[in-house]
């Protein structure tokens, strides 16, 4: 029996595309400064329905648009989103009181396993 191999190139290894005949798609380039002076440059293709007049920089702060932004005729304007902690969600979903016996239950749990770690040491 003939045995058959399989020839030619691994999975993604070679790209058999190439970029002739391939335009670019039409982009509005929009500019964006934070409070540190960082600049950020997103392209925004120009069939966007909106473009963000806010964008969030590398540093974490929130960066304004700084070259004109023409999409954006109809802007509201929002309070400034405040940052949730995790002790924020957490008592959103739990009250102090439940908290205070999840801790004791917990606390209990780990001491009867110190304990128990004791008596098996010594």
């Amino acid at each position: 029996m003939k045995s058959a191999a399989m020839r030619g190139t691994g999975l993604g290894a070679i790209s058999y595309e190439n970029d002739r005949s391939v335009e670019a798609p039409e982009c509005e380039i929009v500019s964006y400064s934070c409070s540190q002076g960082h600049q950020s440059v997103i392209p925004f293709s120009v069939e966007a329905e909106e473009i963000p007049l806010t964008w969030i920089c590398r540093c974490g702060r929130e960066a304004g648009a700084v070259t004109q932004v023409p999409k954006m005729a109809s802007v509201t304007i929002s309070e400034p989103r405040v940052q949730r902690t995790h002790w924020d969600m957490l008592l959103e979903r739990r009250t102090i009181a439940d908290l205070q016996e999840l801790l004791n239950e917990r606390l209990a749990v780990m001491r009867n396993q110190l304990a128990e770690a004791q008596r098996l040491s010594a």
